[in-house]
C-alpha cells in the first residue's frame, strides 16, 4: 500500500516558519520542500521585508536552503498560502512534483495553472493559514499589495 506522507505534518514546519516571519516584522507565509518520503530538505519563509529583498519569498527561500537536489519530479513544496506567478514559474521550471497549499482563501495564486501542467495540488483549507494572513492584510495593507504586485 502506497501512503503519502503526512501532508497536515508537513504544513505544521512551514507554519512555524509563517510565524517567524510574522515576528520579524515581515509577511507571515513560510514554506518546506520535502522528499517524497516526508524528509525535510529545507524550510523558509517570506524575506522581503526583513532583507529589503523582493525576490525572496517563501517559496524561493525554502528552495535555497535545501539546496541541489538531483530531480524535484518526486519532491513537495509545502507553503501556508496557494503560490504567486513567480514561485509557480519556479515549481513549474524545476518540475517538482506535488504542492501542498495551506490556503487559497486570502490569495489563490496559480494554482489551476499548476494543475493544468500536471502539478499534483492539495489544498488543505487550513484554518490557522487563513486567519493568520488574513490579520495580517487586514493590519498590513500596504505590505500585502507590495508583495503581490498590486498598487
Amino acid at each position: 500500500m502506497n501512503q503519502h506522507p503526512d501532508y497536515r505534518a508537513m504544513l505544521q514546519v512551514a507554519l512555524e516558519e509563517a510565524r517567524q516571519s510574522l515576528a520579524e516584522g515581515g509577511i507571515p507565509i513560510g514554506a518546506a520542500l520535502f522528499d517524497s518520503e516526508g524528509r525535510l530538505l529545507g524550510r523558509g519563509h517570506n524575506r522581503r521585508v526583513q532583507d529589503d529583498d523582493p525576490a525572496t519569498h517563501a517559496e524561493t527561500d525554502a528552495f535555497r536552503r535545501a539546496g541541489r537536489q538531483k530531480t524535484y519530479r518526486d519532491k513537495i513544496m509545502v507553503t501556508t498560502l496557494a503560490p504567486c506567478w513567480y514561485c509557480s514559474g519556479l515549481i513549474r521550471q524545476f518540475k517538482i512534483g506535488t504542492v501542498v497549499v495551506g490556503e487559497s482563501v486570502n490569495f489563490g495564486g496559480a494554482l489551476d495553472w499548476l494543475r493544468a501542467y500536471g502539478v499534483k495540488v492539495i489544498d488543505l483549507n487550513n484554518q490557522e493559514c487563513i486567519h493568520l494572513l488574513a490579520d495580517f492584510i487586514n493590519k498590513h495593507p500596504e505590505l500585502w499589495n507590495e508583495d503581490i504586485g498590486e498598487e
